[in-house]
């Protein structure tokens, strides 16, 4: 591992505080997953029962779930000392939500139950950006490393 994937704070991903965070961070992003897949899914419910739906819709609900797997790996490997990853997370779980429920807010744009369940899975990558902005994940990876 070179070192920019190693973090100064290295003997902080020994203690279990910091273990216990990431696992609780790669639960939010878990979540976030299964509920963009239940989005998406409920988007082709909609479409098969005859009710109208968007290309808005079904693009947006695919590009959110294909990020679930990129978020989540983004998790795994920072959980293993990789700056770069949990930087990226940090910035994309403030980043995202603020995005969908900005979008969200667009009248007209999605129907209100499209909206309410996207906002849910913006409340799980809330909770990871909690997560990564809190004092554990920022004592294993200092700014000054």
């Amino acid at each position: 591992m070179n070192t920019s994937e190693t973090p100064a704070g290295a003997a902080y991903f020994d203690g279990s505080r910091t273990q216990e965070a990431f696992t609780l961070l790669k639960k939010y992003v878990g979540l976030f997953g299964m509920v963009s897949a239940i989005v998406l899914a409920t988007v082709a419910v909609v479409a098969l029962s005859g009710h109208s739906t968007t290309s808005f819709m079904w693009i947006r609900g695919a590009i959110l779930l294909a990020l679930a797997p990129v978020l989540y790996r983004s998790a795994v490997r920072a959980s293993k000392g990789a700056r770069r990853d949990y930087e990226r997370l940090s910035t994309l779980s403030v980043i995202l939500p603020i995005a969908v429920l900005g979008i969200d807010l667009i009248p007209g744009l999605c129907p209100t139950w499209y909206a309410a369940m996207q906002g849910v899975s913006a409340l799980a990558l809330i909770g990871a950006a909690v997560i990564t902005r809190g004092s554990v994940l920022r004592a294993a990876f200092p700014k000054n490393s």
